[in-house]
Order: C-alpha cells, then sequence, then structure tokens
C-alpha cells in the first residue's frame, strides 16, 4: 500500500517576499518620480559618485568663469572711460591748437594776444584734470603700473614743471582679464631723446628786423642727454668779404654734459635773409632765418610733457611783443602739440586693442561656459524620454505586484474550506 505524502503550504514567506519586492518597487517608482521632476540623473552623489564629481567641477569652472566676467566688466569699464577721457583731451588739444593758429596773425596787438593767453590757460587746466580723472572705484585712469591719486604733479616750482607720480609702464593682459588703467607717463610725459621735443624762444629782437628758428630735430638719439642750450650771437661781420655775411656764435650746455663746446662760425649772402644750420648741440640740430644781430640769444630748452608745451606756448604767445616773437612762438607750440597728440593717440590705440582683447576674452569665455554646462549636463541630467519610458515600466510593475500581493492575500485555508 503505497504511503500518502501531505505537505503543508506555509503562506508567510510568500508574504514577507511580495512584501519586500512592494517597497523595493515602490522606492525605485519614488526614485524615479523625483528624477523626473528635478530633470537630473544624479540627485545626490550616491546615485553616481562619478558623474556628481564630474558635474561638481563643471559646476565650479563656471563660477570661476562668472567670477572672472565680472571682473573683465570692470575692467572694460575703466579702459572705456580712459579711451573717452584720451579723446576729450585730443579734442582739447585741437582747441588749443586751433587758437595758436588765429594767434599768429600779424594784425593781433599785443593785448588781443594776451587775452588769446588766457583763453589758452583755461584749455591747459582743463586738460590737466582730464589727465588726473579717476574710474568709477576711485583709482586713476592714467595710474600705469602703480601711482598716487594723483599721478600728474604740477605745475611744479622745481624742475621738470611736471613729473609722473608713480611706475611707468603698461600692465600686460591675460587669458581672462585686461589691465584697468593706461600708462600716463607714456600718454603725457616726454623723452627727449625719443620725442625730441624742445621749445626755441629768443631775446627780443626789435620791430624792423626779423629772426626766427626752425623746430628742433634730433638726428642722433644716443648723443641726446636732455640738457638745455643758450645760443648767443657773438658777432656779425659784413666787410672783411664784401657781399657775405659772417656770423660768429657760442653755444652753452646747461648742465655741462658734453663739455666745452668751441665758438662756431657761419655764412651767408648779405643781400638775403640769412640761414644758418646750427649743429653743435650734441645729437640735435636747428636753424637760424633772418638777419641776426650782435647780442641776439636763442635758448633751448626740452619740454618734460606735454603739459610743459602748453605752459610755454601760453608764456611766450601772452609776453610776446611784436609779430616776429608770436610767429616764433606759434611755429614752436604747433610742432610740439602735434608731436603730445602722437603719443596721446598711440596710448588711445592701446586702449582700443585692450577693449577688443576683452571682447575676444569674453567670447571664448562664453564658448568654454557652454562646454562646461555640456560636460556638467551629461554627467547629471536626465535623459527625458528614457527617464519617462523607465517611469512607465516601473509603474506597471508596481500595479502588477499589488495585484500579485492581492492575489497572495487570499492564500489562506480558511479562504480554502470556504
Amino acid at each position: 500500500m503505497a504511503g500518502t505524502s501531505f505537505s503543508r503550504l506555509s503562506t508567510a514567506n510568500s508574504y514577507d517576499n511580495a512584501l519586500r519586492n512592494l517597497q523595493t518597487r515602490q522606492t525605485a517608482l519614488a526614485n524615479l518620480q523625483e528624477n523626473l521632476t528635478s530633470g537630473k540623473r544624479v540627485v545626490v552623489a550616491s546615485d553616481d559618485p562619478t558623474g556628481a564629481a564630474q558635474a561638481e567641477r563643471s559646476l565650479t569652472r563656471m563660477s570661476r568663469i562668472a567670477a572672472d566676467q565680472r571682473a573683465l566688466e570692470a575692467q572694460r569699464n575703466s579702459i572705456t572711460q580712459a579711451e573717452g577721457t584720451l579723446g576729450d583731451i585730443t579734442d582739447a588739444l585741437q582747441n588749443f591748437r586751433e587758437l595758436m593758429v588765429s594767434a599768429g596773425n600779424g594784425s593781433h596787438t599785443p593785448a588781443e594776444r594776451k587775452t588769446i593767453a588766457l583763453q589758452l590757460t583755461g584749455l591747459r587746466e582743463q586738460i590737466l584734470s582730464y589727465s588726473n580723472r579717476k574710474d568709477t572705484n576711485g583709482l586713476p585712469l592714467f595710474g600705469a603700473l602703480a601711482s598716487g591719486p594723483v599721478p600728474i604733479q604740477g605745475p611744479q616750482s622745481t624742475d621738470p614743471d611736471y613729473s609722473f607720480d608713480g611706475l611707468p609702464g603698461q600692465r600686460v593682459s591675460n587669458e581672462v582679464a585686461i589691465p584697468f588703467t593706461l600708462d600716463g607717463d607714456s600718454a603725457f610725459m616726454h623723452q627727449t631723446a625719443r620725442d625730441g621735443v624742445y621749445n626755441v624762444t629768443l631775446s627780443t629782437i626789435p620791430t624792423g628786423r626779423t629772426l626766427q628758428t626752425s623746430n628742433v630735430v634730433v638726428n642722433n638719439n644716443a648723443l641726446v642727454n636732455g640738457a638745455s642750450y643758450s645760443i648767443a650771437i657773438t658777432g656779425v661781420d659784413t666787410t672783411t668779404v664784401p657781399g657775405t655775411t659772417t656770423v660768429t656764435y657760442s653755444v652753452t650746455e646747461n648742465p655741462s654734459v658734453s663739455g666745452p663746446i668751441a665758438p662756431q662760425t657761419a655764412s651767408y649772402p648779405s643781400a638775403q635773409p640769412g640761414t644758418i644750420a646750427v649743429t653743435a648741440m650734441p645729437g640735435l640740430t636747428l636753424s637760424m632765418t633772418g638777419t641776426p644781430a650782435a647780442g641776439d640769444t636763442i635758448t633751448v630748452d626740452p619740454s618734460p610733457s606735454i603739459f610743459s608745451v602748453m605752459d610755454d606756448a601760453i608764456r611766450d604767445l601772452g609776453g610776446a611783443a611784436n609779430a616776429n616773437a608770436a610767429t616764433q612762438a606759434v611755429s614752436q607750440a604747433l610742432h610740439n602739440i602735434d608731436i603730445g597728440m602722437e603719443r596721446i593717440s598711440a596710448v588711445r590705440g592701446q586702449a582700443g586693442d585692450l577693449l577688443n582683447r576683452a571682447d575676444r576674452i569674453t567670447d571664448n569665455q562664453s564658448k568654454r561656459s557652454v562646454q562646461l554646462e555640456a560636460d556638467r549636463s551629461r554627467a547629471e541630467d536626465l535623459d527625458m524620454i528614457k527617464g519617462v519610458a523607465d517611469f512607465q515600466n516601473q509603474q506597471t510593475g508596481y500595479q502588477a505586484a499589488l495585484q500579485s500581493y492581492a492575489q497572495v492575500q487570499k492564500l489562506s485555508l480558511f479562504n480554502y474550506i470556504s
């Protein structure tokens, strides 16, 4: 007789397994729902440590770029203001130049020339204030590498009459920044060997006789030493050689850097005004034109700044006793102002180059930000199509698990008997 085997079916284990599966599916469904609502695949670092680290690095670099861009905007604003100020200075210098041209009219009286000199003084003060203008943070626009709160000092009673209170030079740009100041020394201060800005004045030439000089020309930069020179006509001989005028003159250097300069002579036809080339000044030449006489003196002084040039022009024009002196003052001022305007124009060009560089930096930083945002998105953002599909699949599985659990709950002996 075959034995009959009986087995007891326990539902407790089935209940526990079904419940664990429900809880697991419910947690997974909640996580997917959180991913969908946040739009991120990595909500916490434990979701994907590598992706979270990559996203964090991208965000850090993007924050650094944003900070660099804020600093660059401040620098751009300062350079823009400096470039505009140089434009204002150029306009004022052009007005100064036009007034000097009008002052060269031989019909002006000394009183009228003094009136023009007063107008020129106002323009000089305006230009000086422009050169010490500050940006919105209270820093000098033309502070160079470093400077005091007022970079251009003057007029001063000592020599030089104007000076740059700071460290000359132009800051360099880098990959993410440009300088926030321009070199005021390069813009407004002169170097004798480089620029050759000298003011030439004459002693009073009586009405009825003329004597003018050309502008100083630098012919050997290595010999120029920044000294002043005094040229004195010591003798004029019209009899030794009939029809020929021989002029003797001395050249004195102050301070004496090159040593004593030997007396000079020059000749020209007596029937016409003479032109005498003065070549005894080391590295410099100029010409005298007219009818020199014994006792005439010519002073050659270096002008250390554009402000010195303007002061010389105001002084010489306002003190011109006659048309000869006024013409000399005007010709010297126009030549030297043109040199100063070239210096200012060169620095203004540097400002334009810096602004162009700032635009290129901004463009590069924008591209880097886009790339970093893409890296961050790949590391932590959710693929919405895949996320929705996973959520729907998980939701379907969760509903099936609920239904299965409901069926398991009915597996009891009492339900079976009934």
